[in-house]
Protein backbone atom coordinates (compact mmCIF):
# COMPACT_ATOMS: atom_id res chain seq x y z
CA UNK A 1 0.00 0.00 0.00
CA UNK A 2 1.35 3.48 -0.41
CA UNK A 3 2.34 5.35 1.88
CA UNK A 4 0.32 9.01 2.28
CA UNK A 5 2.29 12.04 1.79
CA UNK A 6 2.02 14.46 4.95
CA UNK A 7 2.86 17.93 4.00
CA UNK A 8 4.63 19.99 6.31
CA UNK A 9 4.56 24.11 6.18
CA UNK A 10 5.85 26.40 8.53
CA UNK A 11 3.81 30.05 9.17
CA UNK A 12 4.46 33.01 11.59
CA UNK A 13 2.15 33.59 14.35
CA UNK A 14 0.89 36.54 12.40
CA UNK A 15 0.69 34.60 9.41
CA UNK A 16 3.26 36.52 7.70
CA UNK A 17 6.40 35.07 6.38
CA UNK A 18 10.08 36.39 7.30
CA UNK A 19 11.77 38.38 5.29
CA UNK A 20 15.35 40.83 4.75
CA UNK A 21 13.38 44.29 6.05
CA UNK A 22 11.96 42.28 8.77
CA UNK A 23 15.24 41.26 9.67
CA UNK A 24 16.91 44.78 9.58
CA UNK A 25 14.21 45.98 11.72
CA UNK A 26 14.21 43.43 14.51
CA UNK A 27 14.51 45.51 17.69
CA UNK A 28 14.20 48.67 16.19
CA UNK A 29 18.04 48.50 14.95
CA UNK A 30 19.85 50.97 12.03
CA UNK A 31 21.84 49.31 10.37
CA UNK A 32 24.49 50.44 7.59
CA UNK A 33 22.71 49.44 3.57
CA UNK A 34 25.03 46.24 2.16
CA UNK A 35 28.34 45.77 1.00
CA UNK A 36 28.11 42.40 0.13
CA UNK A 37 26.81 41.06 -2.88
CA UNK A 38 25.12 37.53 -3.78
CA UNK A 39 25.70 36.08 -7.03
CA UNK A 40 22.72 34.12 -8.36
CA UNK A 41 21.63 32.77 -11.99
CA UNK A 42 18.86 35.78 -12.32
CA UNK A 43 18.57 38.97 -10.69
CA UNK A 44 15.94 39.90 -7.95
CA UNK A 45 14.64 43.68 -7.39
CA UNK A 46 16.74 44.21 -4.58
CA UNK A 47 19.63 43.80 -6.99
CA UNK A 48 21.17 41.44 -4.06
CA UNK A 49 21.64 38.87 -7.36
CA UNK A 50 23.59 39.32 -10.52
CA UNK A 51 25.53 36.14 -12.42
CA UNK A 52 28.55 38.48 -13.79
CA UNK A 53 31.06 37.58 -11.56
CA UNK A 54 33.52 35.18 -10.91
CA UNK A 55 35.34 33.64 -7.78
CA UNK A 56 39.06 34.08 -7.70
CA UNK A 57 40.25 31.37 -5.57
CA UNK A 58 40.80 31.34 -1.85
CA UNK A 59 43.58 34.54 -1.53
CA UNK A 60 41.02 36.79 -3.02
CA UNK A 61 39.15 38.17 -0.04
CA UNK A 62 36.45 40.52 -1.71
CA UNK A 63 34.90 37.13 -3.72
CA UNK A 64 34.15 33.50 -2.59
CA UNK A 65 32.45 31.38 -5.00
CA UNK A 66 30.64 28.65 -1.95
CA UNK A 67 30.61 25.71 -4.70
CA UNK A 68 27.77 23.20 -4.77
CA UNK A 69 26.24 20.09 -2.86
CA UNK A 70 27.46 19.63 0.53
CA UNK A 71 30.74 22.26 -0.05
CA UNK A 72 28.12 24.95 -0.64
CA UNK A 73 26.37 24.27 2.57
CA UNK A 74 29.33 23.37 4.49
CA UNK A 75 31.32 26.79 3.16
CA UNK A 76 27.90 28.66 4.27
CA UNK A 77 28.02 27.35 7.57
CA UNK A 78 31.46 28.47 8.08
CA UNK A 79 30.78 31.74 6.82
CA UNK A 80 28.20 32.08 9.23
CA UNK A 81 30.63 30.88 12.21
CA UNK A 82 33.47 33.21 11.35
CA UNK A 83 30.72 36.60 11.50
CA UNK A 84 29.43 35.52 14.76
CA UNK A 85 33.12 34.34 16.31
CA UNK A 86 33.85 38.10 14.99
CA UNK A 87 31.00 40.13 15.99
CA UNK A 88 31.81 37.92 19.77
CA UNK A 89 35.41 39.08 19.65
CA UNK A 90 34.48 42.79 19.60
CA UNK A 91 31.89 41.83 22.52
CA UNK A 92 34.49 40.66 24.57
CA UNK A 93 38.02 41.79 23.60
CA UNK A 94 37.08 45.32 22.36
CA UNK A 95 37.63 48.67 24.98
CA UNK A 96 34.07 50.05 23.76
CA UNK A 97 31.62 47.89 26.25
CA UNK A 98 32.00 48.11 29.83
CA UNK A 99 30.82 45.13 32.02
CA UNK A 100 30.88 46.76 35.18
CA UNK A 101 27.52 46.32 37.03
CA UNK A 102 26.15 43.77 33.91
CA UNK A 103 26.23 40.72 36.63
CA UNK A 104 27.22 38.15 34.58
CA UNK A 105 26.61 39.60 30.82
CA UNK A 106 30.81 38.89 30.24
CA UNK A 107 30.73 35.21 31.16
CA UNK A 108 27.72 34.43 29.15
CA UNK A 109 29.51 36.39 25.87
CA UNK A 110 32.40 35.04 26.96
CA UNK A 111 31.29 31.71 26.71
CA UNK A 112 29.29 32.06 23.40
CA UNK A 113 32.42 33.70 21.45
CA UNK A 114 34.30 30.64 23.05
CA UNK A 115 31.69 28.48 21.33
CA UNK A 116 32.26 30.00 18.40
CA UNK A 117 35.49 30.05 17.91
CA UNK A 118 35.31 26.17 18.78
CA UNK A 119 32.45 25.94 15.62
CA UNK A 120 34.46 28.19 13.35
CA UNK A 121 37.56 26.24 13.58
CA UNK A 122 35.99 23.42 13.44
CA UNK A 123 34.65 24.16 10.19
CA UNK A 124 37.59 24.86 8.82
CA UNK A 125 39.58 21.95 9.93
CA UNK A 126 36.79 19.93 8.11
CA UNK A 127 36.67 21.29 4.87
CA UNK A 128 40.53 21.86 4.29
CA UNK A 129 40.61 17.95 5.11
CA UNK A 130 37.81 17.58 2.22
CA UNK A 131 38.42 20.13 -0.37
CA UNK A 132 41.34 21.67 -1.86
CA UNK A 133 42.56 25.32 -1.55
CA UNK A 134 40.46 27.76 -3.59
CA UNK A 135 37.52 25.66 -2.55
CA UNK A 136 37.16 26.45 0.97
CA UNK A 137 36.16 30.05 2.13
CA UNK A 138 38.90 31.98 3.19
CA UNK A 139 39.16 33.96 6.52
CA UNK A 140 36.94 36.53 5.76
CA UNK A 141 36.81 40.40 6.91
CA UNK A 142 33.92 42.22 8.32
CA UNK A 143 32.80 45.76 9.34
CA UNK A 144 31.59 46.68 12.54
CA UNK A 145 31.25 50.24 12.08
CA UNK A 146 27.46 50.28 12.47
CA UNK A 147 27.55 48.91 15.99
CA UNK A 148 27.78 50.74 18.92
CA UNK A 149 29.36 48.52 21.52
CA UNK A 150 29.49 50.68 24.16
CA UNK A 151 25.51 50.70 24.46
CA UNK A 152 24.51 47.13 25.84
CA UNK A 153 21.12 47.54 24.78
CA UNK A 154 22.25 47.52 20.98
CA UNK A 155 25.00 44.84 21.75
CA UNK A 156 22.26 42.39 22.80
CA UNK A 157 19.90 43.20 19.56
CA UNK A 158 22.45 42.69 17.08
CA UNK A 159 23.36 39.23 19.19
CA UNK A 160 19.69 38.19 19.24
CA UNK A 161 19.61 38.98 15.20
CA UNK A 162 22.96 37.23 14.75
CA UNK A 163 21.65 34.04 17.19
CA UNK A 164 17.99 34.04 15.91
CA UNK A 165 19.62 33.64 12.34
CA UNK A 166 22.06 30.88 13.01
CA UNK A 167 19.22 28.78 14.51
CA UNK A 168 16.74 29.33 11.31
CA UNK A 169 19.95 29.27 9.14
CA UNK A 170 20.87 25.04 10.64
CA UNK A 171 17.57 24.37 10.34
CA UNK A 172 16.79 25.31 6.89
CA UNK A 173 20.23 23.70 5.58
CA UNK A 174 20.05 20.34 7.38
CA UNK A 175 17.69 19.07 4.94
CA UNK A 176 19.93 19.99 1.71
CA UNK A 177 23.00 18.07 3.21
CA UNK A 178 23.45 14.42 1.79
CA UNK A 179 25.65 13.21 3.36
CA UNK A 180 24.16 11.99 7.08
CA UNK A 181 27.19 12.58 8.91
CA UNK A 182 27.55 16.45 8.23
CA UNK A 183 23.74 16.02 9.06
CA UNK A 184 24.49 14.90 12.55
CA UNK A 185 27.33 17.42 13.37
CA UNK A 186 24.77 20.22 12.30
CA UNK A 187 22.10 19.16 14.58
CA UNK A 188 24.79 19.49 17.06
CA UNK A 189 25.61 22.16 16.32
CA UNK A 190 22.24 23.92 15.82
CA UNK A 191 21.31 22.91 19.64
CA UNK A 192 24.35 24.63 20.44
CA UNK A 193 23.35 27.79 18.71
CA UNK A 194 19.52 27.46 20.43
CA UNK A 195 21.23 28.20 23.87
CA UNK A 196 22.84 31.15 22.78
CA UNK A 197 19.66 32.51 21.31
CA UNK A 198 17.65 31.60 24.25
CA UNK A 199 20.58 33.20 26.84
CA UNK A 200 20.55 36.37 24.68
CA UNK A 201 16.68 36.76 24.52
CA UNK A 202 16.59 36.22 28.57
CA UNK A 203 18.92 39.25 28.82
CA UNK A 204 16.71 41.49 27.09
CA UNK A 205 13.78 40.26 28.48
CA UNK A 206 15.04 40.40 31.97
CA UNK A 207 15.50 44.01 31.36
CA UNK A 208 11.97 44.47 29.79
CA UNK A 209 9.60 42.42 31.89
CA UNK A 210 9.43 40.03 28.67
CA UNK A 211 10.24 36.95 30.59
CA UNK A 212 8.96 34.77 27.63
CA UNK A 213 11.55 36.64 25.15
CA UNK A 214 13.60 33.23 25.09
CA UNK A 215 10.88 31.64 22.59
CA UNK A 216 8.58 34.18 21.48
CA UNK A 217 6.07 34.17 18.58
CA UNK A 218 8.73 36.24 16.67
CA UNK A 219 11.04 33.04 16.61
CA UNK A 220 8.64 30.24 16.48
CA UNK A 221 6.77 29.06 14.07
CA UNK A 222 3.08 26.82 13.80
CA UNK A 223 3.44 23.46 11.92
CA UNK A 224 0.64 21.89 10.03
CA UNK A 225 0.79 18.14 9.76
CA UNK A 226 -2.03 17.24 7.07
CA UNK A 227 -5.19 18.89 8.07
CA UNK A 228 -3.75 19.74 11.39
CA UNK A 229 -2.23 22.86 12.72
CA UNK A 230 -0.17 23.15 16.01
CA UNK A 231 0.51 26.02 17.21
CA UNK A 232 3.84 28.17 17.63
CA UNK A 233 6.27 25.51 19.29
CA UNK A 234 8.94 25.01 16.06
CA UNK A 235 11.74 27.23 15.42
CA UNK A 236 12.27 28.18 12.18
CA UNK A 237 13.49 26.94 8.86
CA UNK A 238 15.03 29.53 6.27
CA UNK A 239 16.43 28.43 2.73
CA UNK A 240 20.08 29.83 2.90
CA UNK A 241 19.77 32.58 0.17
CA UNK A 242 17.32 33.98 2.15
CA UNK A 243 19.95 34.16 5.05
CA UNK A 244 22.77 35.53 2.88
CA UNK A 245 20.34 38.47 2.04
CA UNK A 246 20.20 38.91 5.42
CA UNK A 247 23.84 39.17 6.06
CA UNK A 248 24.39 40.98 3.05
CA UNK A 249 21.56 43.44 4.35
CA UNK A 250 24.10 44.23 7.51
CA UNK A 251 26.87 45.59 6.11
CA UNK A 252 29.05 43.38 8.18
CA UNK A 253 30.94 41.29 5.84
CA UNK A 254 33.10 42.17 3.44
CA UNK A 255 33.10 40.15 0.73
CA UNK A 256 30.96 38.73 -2.31
CA UNK A 257 29.25 35.81 -2.49
CA UNK A 258 28.77 33.70 -5.29
CA UNK A 259 25.49 31.29 -4.28
CA UNK A 260 24.94 30.03 -8.22
CA UNK A 261 24.60 26.58 -7.15
CA UNK A 262 24.13 25.81 -3.08
CA UNK A 263 21.61 23.43 -3.05
CA UNK A 264 17.72 24.30 -3.06
CA UNK A 265 16.20 21.00 -2.28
Amino acid sequence: MEKPVIKVEAQKANGKSSSRRSFLKLGGLAVVGSSLMLYSCEPDEDEIFSADAKAKGVNNKKVFNLGEGDRAILNYAYILEQLEAAFYAEVVNGESLSFSGMEGDYEIFYDIYQHELIHRDFFELVLDSLFDPGEVAPNLEFDFSAVDFSDRDTVLNFAQILEDTGVQAYNGAGKLLSNATYLLLAGKIVSVEARHASAIRDLIGTANGDLDNFADEDVTVGLSLGDQMFPEAFDDAVDPNVILERVAGTGFLQTRIIANNIPTE
